[in-house]
C-alpha cells in the first residue's frame, strides 16, 4: 500500500500522514485504532508508548472478594460485578460468541471508544482470560467454603453438587462461556484455566471416593460417576433462564437428588438438603 492510498483511507493529506510518521506531529489514540484497521495489526501495538492508560480508580480491582463469611455463605449469591469492558466483552461473547466478537463492538456495548477499551485489556484474548479468570477464581472460593461447611466426604458430596449448580444457574453468563469459549483461549492461559477446571473436578472425585471407601455410596466406578455429576452441573447454562419456572435453589435440591441416586448413596445417611 503506498503512502497516497493509506492517507486516503484514514481521511488525511499524504503531508500529514508524513508528519505523524516522523513525529513532526501529534495523533489521537483513535486515529492510531483506524491505521491499525487499516493495516490489519493490532491496535495495541501501536498505541504501545503513545498514550498512558487512564487511571480510573473504578477499574483499579475487576471483582470484590466472595463474601463467603457465615454459615452457608457460599451459597448467596449478589448481582455480577464486572468492569464496564468486560460487561461489554461477556454480553458480545454470549451473542456471537468469542471468533464474531470485534473490539468495535465490544467498545459500543461498554460504552467506551475502540482506544478507550484497548487502554484497559490488549485485545479479545485478554477480555476472554479475564472473564474466564473472574469465573473460576469465584467458584473455586465458593466450592472450598462448600467443603468446610461439612465433616464427613458424603455430605461434602452433596455441597459440592449443591454449590456447582448455584453457581451454574446464578452466573449463568459466566458458565455458558466457560463451557463453550475454552477453545478459544491461547497457551499460557488456556493449560492454567483448565488445569482450575481439573481441580474442580477432583474435588468431586476425592469425596466420591472417600464416601465409597466408608461404604456410603456403592457405585462401582466412583471416578466415572463423579464425571457424570459434574457434567450435569456445567451443563445447566446451556438450558437455564431465569424466567423459567424453578429457581435455582430448587434446581439445586433436584440436582442433589440426581447425584445421590448416581453414587448409589446408602438411604441411612443420605445427607438433607440445607
Amino acid at each position: 500500500m503506498s503512502a497516497r492510498q493509506l492517507a486516503q483511507q484514514l481521511a488525511v493529506s499524504v503531508g500529514t500522514l508524513s508528519a505523524i510518521e516522523n513525529g513532526r506531529v501529534g495523533t489521537s489514540s483513535e486515529r492510531v485504532v483506524d491505521l491499525a484497521d487499516v493495516l490489519g495489526v493490532r491496535a495495541d501495538r501501536l498505541l504501545a508508548g503513545i498514550a498512558e492508560p487512564i487511571q480510573d480508580g473504578r477499574w483499579e480491582q475487576l471483582v470484590d472478594p466472595v463474601v463467603l463469611a457465615g454459615a452457608g455463605g457460599w451459597r448467596r449469591f449478589e448481582p455480577l460485578d464486572l468492569d464496564p469492558a468486560l460487561r461489554g466483552a461477556l454480553a458480545s461473547f454470549l451473542e456471537f460468541g468469542y471468533h464474531g466478537s470485534t473490539m468495535r463492538g465490544i467498545a459500543e456495548r461498554a460504552g467506551l471508544s475502540v482506544a478507550g477499551l484497548y487502554h484497559y485489556y490488549a485485545g479479545k484474548q485478554q477480555l476472554l482470560v479475564a472473564i474466564l479468570d473472574r469465573t473460576m477464581g469465584e467458584l473455586q472460593q465458593r466450592t472450598s467454603a462448600a467443603r468446610h461447611g461439612a465433616s464427613d466426604p458424603w455430605t461434602r458430596f452433596a455441597h459440592l453438587v449443591e454449590c456447582q449448580v448455584l453457581f451454574h444457574s446464578h452466573r449463568r453468563e459466566l458458565g455458558f462461556i466457560g463451557a463453550t469459549e475454552m477453545r478459544s483461549l491461547a497457551a499460557p492461559a488456556r493449560g492454567r484455566i483448565a488445569e482450575m477446571r481439573r481441580e474442580e473436578q477432583s474435588r468431586v472425585d476425592a469425596e466420591t471416593v472417600a464416601a465409597c471407601r466408608a461404604g456410603v455410596f456403592r457405585t462401582p466406578q466412583p471416578k466415572e460417576a463423579a464425571r457424570a455429576v459434574v457434567t450435569l452441573c456445567t451443563a445447566i447454562p446451556q438450558w437455564y433462564r431465569r424466567a423459567g419456572p424453578s429457581t435455582p435453589e430448587e434446581i439445586a435440591q433436584w440436582y442433589v437428588d440426581f447425584a445421590l441416586d448416581l453414587v448409589q448413596c446408602d438411604p441411612a445417611v443420605r445427607p438433607r438438603h440445607g
